[in-house]
């Protein structure tokens, strides 16, 4: 039987800028999760790490132990290839609601399990939950009963998932150490890692919108994740993808949801539609039902030609008591009581549609949250935003606000005209939305 180790002793050796053992990895996850270490140490603990960092062996060896804190889903009475993709967030990214449809239709288990929105950027649970009736608190049990009958299940971390995660996310965003590469691995890897799946597909955005706001830095922080999931037996791949402007032409929780409903009738706007499909293209190749990525497209077409993949999103809604009226009377969906269209004041080309700035307004309207504890309101937001490149006239429609508040109608109709869409008179090409992939 090992010596137990001492919090401090553990600190000291990362302090000193030594490489960790996986017995003192293991005591430091262990601490987080038991309560046997106090804050302060854990606190101490993380800023040791943010500041010498961690190798790739020590990043995986402690994905491994936060994945392991708590329970691993069982997904093997699954037969299918299970596969799950991962954003590291953007603005408009509603891209997991309609993709998990679309790849469940082509034969592959897509075992999801997602967060909330914080901040300007949005989460998979707040859009779902804008449709009435949607579960996403099911427990593992019945995620693997969804993932079985429906091929499908898009749920909340349980608390019994990751719980050393939960606790060291808390302590990073009081202690200033959240932007740190080994931590941001570990915390994203040990919940994927635990809903029981096969292989992942990542789409780490950068730019202006993004957490990462260059390529560099994308790349960096998707290769740490690749390597953690190849390591750990799970095939994972990445797509270094732009976000420059919100992603589609909808942002806030039930608008993006209705714009999800298009992507599956065939109608999605095209940027978005170019992500998805790379996405889903790769998730189907990792499952190997599809050879290449020309393949997994076609498949992918086919299932939303066919109407398949909208005939699963349906099953899916129903199965976690859904009001799957929406799909076809968008009116279920929650309204805003005002919507109002915000219109060019000159003719030009638009030079820009800032993400961050689009994203803070709609946060605002009410569609975001400041803090964790804050209610969403599920209605407010921007539809059929201009796109980057497009040409409008005097009076053309550059976004409609969607608000529930007149003096909030004022600041978003403000941000859009001030700061968020410029036009001028020279044509622009928007940079390539698929920068790169990795693995």
């Amino acid at each position: 039987m090992s010596t137990p180790l001492f919090p401090q002793q553990v600190i000291a050796r990362k302090r000193d800028g030594h490489a960790l053992s996986a017995d003192e990895i293991a005591a430091f996850v262990r601490g987080a999760t038991d309560g046997s270490w106090a804050d302060y140490q854990l606190s101490a603990m993380l800023m040791a790490i943010f500041t010498r960092g961690m190798n790739t062996a020590e990043t995986v060896t402690l994905t491994q132990a936060m994945m392991n804190s708590g329970v691993v889903a069982d997904l093997s009475s699954v037969r299918l290839p299970k596969v799950d993709k991962h954003s590291t967030g953007g603005v408009g990214d509603k891209v997991s609601v309609h993709l998990a449809p679309m790849v469940a239709a082509c034969g592959v288990a897509v075992p999801m399990i997602s967060g909330r929105g914080l901040g300007h950027t949005g989460g998979t649970l707040d859009k779902l939950e804008s449709i009435p009736g949607f579960c996403v608190g099911l427990s593992l049990e019945e995620y693997r009963e969804r993932v079985e009958s429906v091929g499908c299940a898009l749920i909340g971390q349980t608390k019994n998932l990751a719980p050393a995660d939960k606790k060291l996310y808390a302590l990073r965003d009081v202690t200033a150490t959240v932007e740190c590469l080994p931590l941001i691995c570990a915390s994203i890897m040990s919940k994927k890692l635990a809903e029981g799946i096969d292989a992942l597909v990542l789409d780490v955005k950068f730019g202006g919108g993004a957490f990462m706001k260059t390529k560099d830095e994308a790349r960096a922080l998707a290769q740490a994740m690749v390597d953690i999931g190849n390591a750990m037996g799970k095939p994972t791949r990445a797509l270094l993808t732009r976000m420059e402007q919100p992603l589609g032409r909808c942002v806030g929780n039930a608008l993006e949801v209705a714009e999800s409903v298009e992507c599956l009738r065939g109608n999605g706007p095209a940027d978005l539609m170019e992500v998805t499909y790379a996405l889903g293209a790769d998730m189907l190749r990792l499952a190997k039902v599809a050879k290449d990525a020309k393949d997994g497209e076609r498949r992918l077409r086919e299932a939303v030609t066919s109407g398949a993949a909208l005939r699963k999103f349906r099953e899916i809604v129903e199965a976690q008591g859904g009001d799957a009226r929406m799909i076809d009377t968008p009116a279920v969906l929650p309204r805003a009581r005002l919507i109002r269209e915000v219109r060019a004041t000159t003719a030009g080309y638009v030079q820009s549609v800032d993400a961050m700035t689009v994203a803070l307004a709609a946060l605002r309207l009410g569609a975001g949250r400041v803090r964790a504890e804050d209610a969403v309101d599920h209605a407010v937001g921007f539809s059929e935003l201009i796109k980057i490149g497009e040409r409008v006239e005097a009076g053309a429609v550059l976004a409609v606000v969607h608000a529930n508040d007149e003096s909030k109608f004022a600041q978003a109709q403000a941000a859009i005209l001030g700061e968020a869409i410029r036009v001028g008179d020279a044509p622009v090409t928007p940079g390539p939305l698929i920068a790169e992939q990795v693995g």
